[in-house]
């Protein structure tokens, strides 16, 4: 029987602890060689709400469902639920 391991629901990141999720992502995809996933995440630290909504919203579609990096896709959708946060 397989176990996968289940990501904790958090609705409470501020800003740091949400580009630090986005920095984990984007080191993952360097060293998974996902070049234009780590492309989309580059220098998103300190922009406004609206241009991460839209960094990241790009990174989980072009993740589409891959099921090979299903574990970015979930560290991606929980920083999508924390970017009402974002102030």
């Amino acid at each position: 029987m397989a176990h996968e391991k289940t990501l904790k629901l958090v609705t409470n990141l501020d800003r740091a602890a949400i580009e630090q999720r986005i920095a984990a992502v984007r080191s993952a995809a360097q060293a998974a060689n996902l070049s234009q996933l780590a492309g989309l995440l580059e220098g998103i630290e300190g922009k406004p709400r609206a241009q991460v909504e839209t960094q990241v919203k790009s990174a989980l579609k072009l993740l589409g469902t891959d099921a090979a990096h299903q574990n970015l896709a979930a560290q991606l959708e929980l920083v999508e639920l924390n970017l009402p946060n974002l102030k």
